[in-house]
């Protein structure tokens, strides 16, 4: 064979194998990302920060709004971001009432949001919340770093976030969410 034709060959060769090569690095790398998921977790700007000015309107008839004087009474508050529409929220309500079965004080913001629809949410999820304050233009959920729903944020009894949960509380997270709390006090 000639040297040409042999050089030729040898490339014929490898270009069989190039799609087999790539594809194991694509296997491999997918792998990897499955095996050691990068941190999840978004660091959030306003821990340690007090939570800006605000007060809300009541977003229920039977329920006051919600103020940043309310967060600063000396006791540790969950602030549960939530609307009627978000599907999620509807998961978590029995982490949430789980949490105000044990002592925690829950109060809530409530997103872009009717009275009547929160009233048939609340009936048909229960109704932890000692105040639910509405937010009709997301302007204090932009404010407090809340970027969708649900979030759930810990204030100090200072009106201080100490710590911010992104999306819902699963079953496993509520002992975190408790002793989180209890440090916040």
């Amino acid at each position: 064979m000639s040297e040409p034709a042999a050089s030729a060959w040898r490339t014929a060769r490898w270009a069989l194998w190039l799609p087999l090569v790539l594809f194991a690095l694509f296997v491999a790398l997918v792998l990897g990302g499955l095996l050691r998921p990068e941190n999840r977790d978004i660091p959030s700007r306003m821990i340690g920060q007090p939570m800006p000015a605000f007060a809300l309107r009541a977003a229920v008839p039977d329920r006051p709004g919600l103020a940043r004087g309310d967060l600063a009474d000396g006791r540790a508050h969950l602030v549960n971001i939530f609307a009627s529409w978000c599907i999620p929220c509807g998961v978590e309500a029995p982490q949430i009432a789980q949490l105000a079965a044990q002592g925690a004080i829950i109060d809530g913001i409530a997103i872009r949001d009717h009275p009547e629809d929160l009233a048939q949410y609340l009936a048909r999820n229960g109704d932890p919340y000692q105040r639910i304050g509405a937010d009709d233009i997301s302007a204090v959920q932009l404010a407090i770093g809340s970027s969708g729903v649900p979030e759930t944020f810990i204030v100090d009894g200072k009106g201080i976030i100490r710590y911010q949960h992104i999306g819902d509380i699963r079953p496993e997270e509520v002992p975190m969410i408790l002793a989180r709390l209890k440090d916040a006090s």
